[in-house]
């Protein structure tokens, strides 16, 4: 349910009147902390890594493929915004059409539950194409939109007066840290998790501890995807 509470949070900072950067920036880190511990996200992989060659080097070089790809992820999803937002005088309709695209992935993770085929067919070495596939298919870089969204209303880089070169410029730039950002985060918890799994717990806590969140996950991004549109104005 963690999951839910962190996307329900974001929708509820993004609609308060008295949004702040410094709640955005917490957010984007917070979902970069979950998204590590999630097993979903990779970590299994680096412990596995490590325990097939028998060395902690593996599983520390494991990382960063995974780091890699996640991140590309995330800049992936935010550049398209970011030039989006150059455009001013259409701030309010990206902002409202970002929300409604939230809405829609959810809807279809709710009707076709099932992980994409293509997931199946990269093989356990491509690691960092493992994980920018993996965090496009469940949506976690999309739930970065509606953040990143709010991050560059709080920091005003969306004035009607810059040019809209500046505005693409800046809107990129904050694109980048939010990615680097939540990445870093990711990889932390996601390299600790992995690290106390290799040698301290051992695999039977992964198989013990799984668990299925898809449905709930894919509710919590209908849900905040309305929340947000409610709050677009």
């Amino acid at each position: 349910m963690f999951d839910g509470f962190i996307l329900l949070s974001v929708g509820l900072i993004l609609t308060a009147p008295e949004t702040t950067s410094a709640w955005l920036w917490l957010a984007v880190v917070v979902s970069g902390f979950y998204h590590g511990v999630n097993p979903g996200m990779g970590w299994p992989l680096a412990v596995a890594a490590g325990l097939m060659d028998k060395s902690p080097r593996a599983l520390l070089a494991a990382l960063w493929p995974l780091s890699i790809g996640h991140l590309t992820a995330m800049l992936v999803m935010l550049s398209p915004f970011a030039m989006l937002l150059a455009l001013a005088q259409w701030r309010y309709q990206v902002q409202a059409g970002a929300s409604i695209l939230v809405i829609a992935f959810g809807a279809v993770r709710l009707l076709h539950p099932r992980h994409p085929r293509l997931l199946a067919t990269i093989r356990p070495t491509q690691l960092a194409l493992w994980s920018f596939v993996v965090a496009l298919a469940h949506g976690a870089a999309l739930m970065l939109v509606p953040v990143y969204l709010g991050l560059c209303q709080a920091s005003g880089s969306d004035q009607l007066r810059e040019p809209a070169a500046m505005l693409g410029n800046a809107n990129l730039g904050m694109a980048a840290m939010v990615s680097l950002a939540h990445s870093i985060a990711m990889i932390s918890a996601g390299g600790c998790a992995a690290w106390l799994v290799y040698r301290y717990l051992g695999l039977r806590f992964v198989s013990q501890s799984w668990f299925n969140l898809d449905r709930v996950w894919a509710g919590s991004l209908v849900l905040v995807g309305a929340i947000g549109l409610a709050g677009w104005h």
